[in-house]
């Protein structure tokens, strides 16, 4: 051996093997645990927004959003579920806005899916149905619009998450 290769096997160190005896740390186990009193910065204090966050909002409008009869709309229209797509028509972002007027006046703006939607004919009369039969409601009118087209992004989260979308 020259002594240029000697000089370059001593310039590494090889890797173990991974057979060579390398001790490996203890598995944890359940039984292992140490009970311990959770320390005092660490106890679950009540909760701040718990109480507000249940909270009704105080002297709003019947027909504004949070009031009585908005709400009372906006849970019926939640009742309509799409023939071919397992949500319904408020969280899938059919809806485009629900007015209230102050005697009992409501106005629903919706889209379809696609103006070929197998229930282009049926849909509003039944969302105009819905709406009307809510106690306060004097009458409902359904404007059936194309613009802004629907498009998967105007659908809740849980609409996404009903869907495998998320």
């Amino acid at each position: 051996m020259t002594e240029a290769s000697e000089t370059k096997k001593r310039d590494y160190v090889a890797a173990p093997t991974p057979y060579e005896a390398v001790e490996k740390p203890p598995r944890a186990r359940v039984d292992d645990a140490v009970e311990e009193a959770p320390r005092e910065t660490m106890a679950r204090k009540r909760d701040y927004l718990e109480g507000f966050l249940q909270k009704k909002p105080e002297n709003v409008p019947a027909g504004e959003p949070g009031g009585e009869i908005y709400e009372a709309v906006v849970a019926a229209l939640k009742e309509i579920y799409d023939p071919e797509i397992p949500v319904n028509i408020y969280d899938l972002g059919l809806i485009y806005g629900v007015e209230v007027d102050g005697e009992g006046g409501v106005v629903v703006t919706m889209t379809l899916t696609t103006p070929h939607c197998p229930v282009a004919e049926t849909m509003p009369g039944e969302v105009e149905l819905r709406a009307a039969s809510v106690p306060g409601v004097r009458d409902a009118e359904v404007n059936l619009v194309w613009d802004p087209p629907w498009g998967p992004e105007k659908m809740t989260d849980e609409a996404r998450l009903e869907l495998g979308m998320l």
